[in-house]
């Protein structure tokens, strides 16, 4: 896409990031109460109740998502099932400021996929860019020791994270390609329902594959509904309307970006809420990414 970026669409892009520093510093706080794949179920479940009143007419037999499905499906799965499921989990054994950090790596998802499966042509600045950002996430994942790149002692939530993310760069693609009726399209409620409809399939079954695979339990709070109301509201309905339509306006290449500013929100709500203090080795790591963005978006 080569519309400009206003400001309208950087406010709309910048919600987004604000959101999920939320969401990885809630999701941080209630791992040890709630199962991860459960977490990611109740919040789609939640969400799916606010949403059902506003957009509940895509779910008629004519409204043409059925007709659609297997596009909607595609979508639910990467966005709804898989993406915030894979965050959870590495949550558990990582913090919330390293999660967002990992999650920086998008700019460089966004693209290798574009290069790759969506006829986009990468500039120069773009892999110096990408270079950096990726530069920032090995720091992060060593925890600033670059000996540890010999031995591969990675904590397993990193990975899960990097996995997450490649997750949502594809997702993101696919949701720049129209490809269901406008009618849908253009009912942000409507088109984020029927995502949410047919994602809930694909986390509805890995809960079912949690809860029977492993010890898996509930502990109910007050905060824990606190936190899964914020999460069903804020990172899911919110995030997810401004993150589509700043896709639609700005293209995934340059939204992508955007995800950067994930880790500054992150690093002040998780000072402030889990007492997880900002490392040197995270300020070098912000740096190389802030350097990262300045080198892509440059002409």
């Amino acid at each position: 896409m080569t519309q400009r970026l206003g400001l309208s669409t950087a406010l709309l892009l910048t919600v987004p990031p604000l959101m999920w520093a939320g969401n990885a510093v809630v999701g941080r706080l209630v791992r040890d109460d709630i199962p991860p794949f459960t977490l990611n179920l109740l919040r789609w479940v939640f969400a799916f109740a606010i949403l059902l009143p506003l957009g509940a007419w895509v779910l008629r037999r004519s409204s043409g998502m059925w007709a659609h499905w297997r596009r909607f499906a595609v979508l639910g799965l990467f966005g709804v099932g898989l993406y915030n499921t894979l965050q959870y989990l590495a949550l558990q054994t990582s913090t919330a400021l390293n999660v967002t950090l990992v999650a920086s790596s998008m700019p460089l998802w966004m693209l290798l996929l574009g290069t790759l499966f969506f006829d986009t042509r990468v500039s120069r600045q773009q892999l110096v860019g990408a270079a950096l950002s990726m530069s920032g996430v090995v720091v992060v994942l060593t925890r600033g020791d670059w000996t540890e790149l010999l031995g591969l002692r990675l904590v397993v939530g990193d990975l899960f994270m990097l996995a997450a993310t490649f997750c949502w760069a594809l997702y993101s693609w696919l949701l720049s390609r129209r490809a269901e009726p406008d009618a849908i399209r253009n009912d942000w409620a409507a088109f984020l329902l029927a995502q949410v409809t047919l994602g809930l399939v694909w986390s509805g079954m890995f809960t079912a594959g949690e809860w029977a695979l492993t010890d898996a339990h509930i502990h109910w709070s007050p905060m824990l509904l606190a936190a899964l109301a914020f999460v069903a509201v804020g990172p899911a309905v919110l995030a997810y309307r401004c993150w589509g339509l700043g896709v639609q306006r700005a293209g995934p290449a340059v939204a992508g970006f955007f995800t950067n500013l994930t880790p500054l929100f992150a690093a002040v709500m998780a000072t402030a809420f889990l007492g997880e203090l900002p490392q040197i080795y995270h300020g070098v790591a912000f740096v190389l990414i802030v350097a990262g963005i300045y080198a892509s978006s440059r002409h």
